[in-house]
């Protein structure tokens, strides 16, 4: 995160609006010639600040790369010559949450691969023709199945997607036992699809199913998990330290299970786990901090869960925790004294001496006005010297109960409220909130343009390409009533190649936009601008 103006904190919607601008590899990248070095990376990543006008970071949220450890390395050196390298750098690297947990995950389905290789490899066959999805649906309506959407396939490298796959096949698991019943080639190519060298698939079993079924609902906890850290309109750093210590708890109750599938994954998972968050000393200060800095968990829940990860290690690792925090309080502090110590401070020798010759009533107000700047000038020199009006603003937050949990409580807004009573924190809370623990959001915002033109859509005009991302954008916006959710319905694709959607698509084209498609010579009748409209703004948000 980079901080760029002193806007209040709970202005705008969710973290990223709070005095900084996201920093990503992705920005970079077109500033370099395909080097994929940490030292260029950081080059590049300069070189869009200095364009930016930005030269303080607070921290930079990348994935696991090895070339991201020594960009960040480079890029804490270069803050340093600046001078603008708080508290030395010691919390600038935050290493992305759901890339660790994709790679935890992963390493717990090594162990149950063949059940979801033979689901996979049956779910490649149904879609591979049209004949095949036109006799699996005939399946599902002999099974009078409900369900109106479609097989998906998953990239394998990302078990997000795979718990989607296995998800939506396990709403069809009697229409897949009705379709090998009948289609003898689903059983042959099960039998000659290799899942390793030398071990077949095999045929798809009963007890295959159940052990599907087993695998997601475990998966779903880490599904959920991911979506809910991957946010971008709210708040998320508040709560990475708290659902890492459950992730570790889950782990724990899993490996003393008596399933021993789920056991034998669980004890993958935790060494996974171990690499990055089993040591409190490699893990940035930062997570805990943010959560310290809500309302609702403060130090005593901080404290609670250090005990729960690290046992014996719990109070000492808090105590460093509570160390880092003060030390970087003090850094505000320092920055916030001083701007204000000389432009408040009014020196002796410019007091007003003409009260000789007024009324005692007079004189009296005058001296009340010249005892509250001197307070005002004690003030200032405690804060800049002994520091002991910052400790006290800093000990008063620890002192206080904490607030009740409830879904209205907006944590922004309730600093944006108590920034009176604690300035300093408030400022240090507004930096520190803003952190993403997670670059899925960012990548997706760079990756979204390029889903929208292929080889059937490379006539786009610029001007057109924004306004296709914006409205796509615009349709799925949390702030409208009912967000357009367009999901792949067989009944809709069908209903679309009849024409159903024809008339209405054409009756909320605008006429300005027809025109200027018609103008871009992209469409030449109504039939074709119906047709374009619903591809180019309904299928991007599938």
């Amino acid at each position: 995160m980079a901080e760029k103006s002193d806007k209040v904190i709970g202005e705008s919607e969710a973290s990223n609006a709070v005095s900084h601008a996201e920093i990503t590899l992705s920005t970079s990248a077109k500033k370099m010639r395909k080097s994929h070095k940490g030292e260029d990376m950081a080059n590049g990543i300069s070189r869009c600040l200095r364009e930016w006008g930005i030269n303080k970071i607070f921290t930079v949220t990348v994935d696991n790369a090895s070339s991201n450890d020594v960009t960040v390395k480079e890029l804490s050196k270069q803050l340093t010559k600046m001078g603008t390298n708080l508290m030395n750098g010691n919390h600038l690297h935050v290493r992305c949450m759901a890339h660790i947990m994709n790679l935890v995950v992963q390493d717990g389905l090594k162990e149950c691969s063949l059940y979801i290789e033979r689901v996979r490899h049956a779910i490649r066959y149904v879609r591979q023709s049209p004949a095949r999805l036109k006799r699996f649906k005939e399946s599902c309506d002999d099974e009078q199945l409900s369900c109106k959407k479609s097989l998906c396939l998953d990239v394998p490298t990302r078990w997000n997607s795979t718990y989607l796959m296995l998800s939506r096949a396990v709403e069809f698991e009697n229409a897949f036992s009705n379709y090998a019943s009948r289609e003898i080639g689903l059983r042959h190519y099960l039998e000659n699809s290799y899942v390793e060298i030398g071990i077949t698939a095999g045929e798809l079993l009963s007890s295959d199913w159940v052990h599907v079924k087993r695998i997601t609902r475990f998966l779903e906890i880490f599904y959920l998990l991911t979506l809910k850290i991957s946010g971008s309109r709210y708040v998320t750093s508040n709560i990475h330290f708290l659902e890492i210590c459950a992730v570790a708890v889950y782990l724990n109750q899993l490996m003393a299970s008596e399933d021993t599938g789920l056991s034998d994954m669980a004890k993958k998972m935790q060494e996974k786990f171990n690499k990055y968050w089993g040591d409190p000393a490699k893990m940035n200060k930062i997570i805990f901090i943010s959560c310290i800095l809500d309302p609702h968990y403060k130090l005593e829940s901080v404290s609670y869960a250090l005990v729960k990860i690290f046992g014996e290690k719990g109070p000492s690792i808090q105590a460093e925790v509570k160390k880092y925090m003060t030390s970087l309080f003090s850094e505000y502090v320092k920055s916030n004294s001083k701007g204000n110590v000389l432009a408040e401070s009014s020196p002796c020798s410019s007091l007003d001496t003409s009260t000789f010759g007024l009324s005692s009533s007079q004189v009296s107000t005058q001296s009340t006005g010249l005892l509250e700047s001197l307070m005002k000038d004690l003030k200032n020199y405690k804060t800049a010297s002994g520091r002991v009006d910052a400790r006290t603003e800093l000990d008063k937050y620890f002192g206080e109960e904490t607030e009740d949990d409830s879904k209205e409580f907006n944590i922004l807004d309730w600093w944006k409220m108590n920034s009176a009573r604690f300035p300093i924190l408030a400022e240090m809370a507004r930096h520190v909130l803003a952190v993403p623990v997670s670059s899925v959001a960012s990548k997706s915002a760079f990756s979204t343009g390029g889903r929208l033109p292929n080889s059937f859509r490379s006539s786009l005009t610029p001007k057109l390409m924004q306004a296709l991302v914006c409205l796509q954008d615009w349709l799925r916006s949390e702030k409208l009533k009912q967000p357009v959710s367009v999901e792949e319905d067989l009944d809709n694709l069908e209903q679309l190649e009849q024409g159903y959607f024809l008339v209405a698509a054409i009756e909320k084209a605008p006429a300005v936009m027809r025109k200027k498609l018609c103008k871009e010579k992209l469409l030449c009748t109504e039939r074709s601008c119906a047709i374009m409209f619903w591809f180019l703004l309904v299928l991007p948000t599938m």
